[in-house]
């Protein structure tokens, strides 16, 4: 049974007049128990964007930009690229603000706001992943079937957008898996923490 819960039992059944000083330290373990998974959303945050970018040193780069080149999205590979890594790089700058705004909160009301403003924050971030995948992978199948055209029969034409349709789900699926090994766990802590916090409010 989580530590906190077994807290919240014992400060229950204890006498009214040290009611106000548990519930003070259940605040202050639920608090740190939250910063601490937030720290963590964070830190995985970087090492995934360290351990994806680290995977061009594998794969032949300018092979796929001359794929790209040919089907004429060059340009626009290389700007949602680098918007891309801007809206990433805003998230991880959110996740560093959630984790200092939740050290440093002062009531229970305000923990249990930032706790939601975190969970909202971690959903968007993995939304953006899954629709950037989903937008560039439609993309490149309108770019394929527009340069080959001429060449192609509707059938061809229809065959190539299940084949794109089958892989871009079975992809999105494999990335949503992986968020929610990488934070689905975390996030269901801190929504453990946040029920905590949110009886606690009540009967005070």
């Amino acid at each position: 049974m989580d530590l906190l819960e077994n807290y919240k039992k014992a400060w229950g059944n204890q006498p009214e007049e040290t009611n106000k000083l548990s519930a003070l330290e259940i605040y202050k373990l639920a608090q740190s128990k939250s910063s601490s998974i937030v720290k963590w959303i964070f830190i995985i945050g970087i090492l995934e964007f360290v351990v994806l970018n680290s995977l061009y040193f594998f794969v032949d780069m300018e092979e796929a930009y001359n794929e790209y080149k040919k089907i004429g999205l060059e340009n626009f590979i290389h700007y949602s690229q680098v918007l891309a890594y801007v809206i990433i790089f805003y998230y991880l700058v959110l996740f560093y603000l959630n984790y200092q705004k939740i050290s440093t909160s002062d009531s229970t009301r305000v923990l249990m706001k930032k706790i939601i403003k975190t969970r909202k924050t971690v959903r968007n971030y993995v939304l953006f992943n899954l629709s950037y995948m989903a937008i560039t992978m439609i993309i490149v199948m309108v770019a394929e079937i527009n340069l080959k055209i001429e060449e192609l029969n509707t059938k061809q034409i229809l065959l190539i957008i299940l084949l794109t349709l089958v892989i871009t789900i079975i992809g999105l699926g494999i990335l949503w898996l992986f968020y929610q090994l990488l934070y689905g766990i975390l996030l269901k802590k801190l929504n453990r923490n946040y029920k905590e916090l949110a009886k606690l409010n009540n009967i005070d």
